[in-house]
């Protein structure tokens, strides 16, 4: 575990750069990460993408592979490889603040 400071707040992160706690998270932070990220401004389609996982995890405790990211999210798997192109499903949970889903290397 390592600690960083995003938005002005310091947070616990993994090793991975995943929230050691998804609480801790703010819209701010999300930004924050995505231009680290070389993401630059978050679009409508980011923010969709970004609310629709932690919606996802908040329910029911994980967070969406890229599959039922396409099927479900209303974000074709070719849109989510264009917003997220170092991996969808692993990008967008680490700016929502949520633990990497199952399944993502």
């Amino acid at each position: 575990m390592s600690t960083a400071t995003l938005a002005g707040t310091q947070v616990t992160l993994n090793a991975e750069g995943f929230f050691d706690d998804p609480t801790q998270w703010t819209r701010d932070m999300a930004v924050e990460m995505a231009a680290a990220d070389g993401i630059g401004t978050l679009t409508d389609g980011h923010w969709k993408v970004i609310e629709f996982m932690r919606r996802e995890f908040l329910e029911k405790g994980a967070g969406p592979t890229v599959r039922m990211l396409g099927k479900v999210s209303g974000v074709s798997i070719k849109e989510l490889y264009q917003l997220f192109p170092k991996g969808p499903a692993k990008t967008a949970a680490r700016l929502a603040g949520i633990p990497k889903p199952k399944g993502c290397i």
